[in-house]
């Protein structure tokens, strides 16, 4: 959908107004038909937003714009802030159960971690590997015990 006929035509006076005869000379030889529609389609997304066409107008360059320019520069408009509701207020008591819930989990994984895996799975097979009878080499049985806290023996 383009921007509607009455919106151009004001515009266009608007910048006629501002740039005098250059405006004019910008578009000698073209149909002002053709270049009106351009403008009207180039400017199109801007049918509800009249903020960020006043705004550049109010800020145009010193040389006549063109459609591109023009748009680019409505682009730049700052967005207008809309009103917003206010933040909605915490309920303590539903903060704590949440934090306690938090907390029950990182206790329970951490038993649960600690329980399983506490990270010397590997020295706990090289001694039962030792166990078994296997030939190992006496750093790494060395080492295996040391991290176990088994004396040695």
């Amino acid at each position: 959908m383009s921007m509607a006929t009455k919106s151009i035509d004001g515009l266009f006076e608007k910048l006629s107004l501002t740039y005098g005869a250059a405006w004019g000379r910008k578009w000698e030889g073209l149909p002002i038909g053709d270049v009106k529609s351009l403008w009207a389609h180039e400017l199109a997304s801007y049918n509800n937003n009249s903020d960020a066409v006043e705004w550049a107008l109010e800020n145009l360059p010193e040389a006549c714009p063109n459609v591109i320019e023009f748009r680019n520069l409505c682009r730049k408009a700052p967005t207008v802030e809309l009103p917003r509701l206010p933040e909605p207020k915490a309920n303590p008591e539903r903060i704590k159960a949440e934090v306690a819930k938090f907390f029950e989990v990182k206790a329970a994984v951490k038993s649960a971690s600690v329980a399983v895996n506490d990270g010397r799975d590997w020295a706990r097979k090289i001694i039962a590997r030792s166990n078994a009878g296997e030939t190992l080499n006496r750093c790494t049985l060395r080492f295996a015990k040391e991290a176990l806290g088994i004396s040695k023996t």
